[in-house]
């Protein structure tokens, strides 16, 4: 039997967990789906990843009001892919923010984003039919912005592309925590597919060298402890130097992407293997690898049309 592209078989409801991981600062994550922050301010709160649908975004939401009332008036978007901004129109909030780079990439891809993630993942989509349409923010920022939820203050900062181009992180300073999105993931694969394999580790290393108290990833369990925090930063480091080393190897002597992706699977599948979407992300990556040793510095644009051609030149 032919093997289910990317996530399409994955149709399993994952437990939802909402974990404290600083005074009014909460981890919504659901065993390696795509995970939300909440910031809870003096008088109002901030949410950080919109899910993909209305329908996930209400989750968060039930989430956020077994512990306050206070309205949700910030909604922070880390970066732009489908699964993170969709939902955003549930919140109702007065702000939507985004880095410039993450507008500009919505512009340049977004309906060709949420169309491939839609095929990739549909389990994600249950209730798309809410979705009112692209994503835009009402508030970018170039580098560094800061926002007071009254006293609280939040810094929404740019340090460096890895998932991304236009990838930011959120620091709360009295807490000393921090929401990364996809730049760090705890026992789950990173998506490389829109990424910079040469800038990542020091992205990494800019995360490390806030020496935060705790982090909630992209995907997976909320980092609690520098102990947890230092070790996840780590074993993203190892997965994404696992996947590109292998790849420059390949491309070096001219060999196929079928070849990298064999080198890639030799090198990751007994670290990696057990990990939340590794086998859906496995095939992106090694293209995105790929192009980049190749020399294509700007990732292409994901279609779904792309998506199963290059399947089937893997598959082949």
């Amino acid at each position: 039997m032919a093997k289910a592209f990317a996530s399409q078989g994955d149709m399993s409801e994952k437990k939802i967990t909402f974990d404290e991981i600083g005074e009014g600062l909460y981890a919504f994550t659901a065993e390696g789906d795509p995970n939300s922050g909440v910031i809870i301010g003096d008088d109002s709160v901030m949410i950080v990843e919109a899910q993909a649908t209305p329908r996930l975004a209400n989750k968060v939401i039930e989430c956020v009001r077994s512990v306050t009332d206070k309205p949700i008036t910030h909604v922070v978007l880390t970066h732009y892919h489908a699964v993170r901004v969709l939902g955003a129109s549930a919140f109702n909030a007065q702000q939507i923010i985004m880095s410039n780079t993450a507008y500009n990439m919505v512009l340049e891809r977004g309906q060709e984003d949420w169309d491939s993630e839609f095929q990739r993942f549909p389990r994600l989509f249950e209730g798309h039919e809410s979705i009112p349409g692209l994503t835009y923010p009402t508030t970018t920022f170039t580098d560094q912005m800061t926002v007071f939820l009254g006293k609280r203050r939040v810094d929404i900062k740019q340090i460096g592309r890895a998932h991304t181009a236009g990838d930011a992180v959120i620091h709360v300073p009295d807490q000393n925590v921090m929401f990364t999105g996809d730049i760090v993931e705890y026992h789950s694969a990173c998506y490389c597919g829109d990424g910079h394999f040469a800038d990542w580790g020091q992205t990494l290393d800019n995360i490390k060298a806030y020496d935060v108290d705790a982090i909630a990833p992209g995907r997976g369990d909320a980092l609690v402890g520098k102990e947890m925090v230092n070790a996840a930063i780590e074993n993203t480091r190892d997965f994404v130097e696992s996947t590109y080393r292998p790849v420059q190897r390949i491309a070096a002597r001219g060999g196929s992407l079928k070849e990298a992706w064999d080198a890639v699977r030799a090198e990751c599948d007994p670290k990696f293997a057990d990990y939340a979407i590794y086998e859906h992300c496995l095939p992106f990556n090694v293209a995105r690898a790929y192009d980049e040793a190749r020399g294509i510095a700007h990732p292409r644009i994901w279609t779904d049309k792309r998506d199963l051609e290059m399947w089937a030149e893997l598959q082949g």
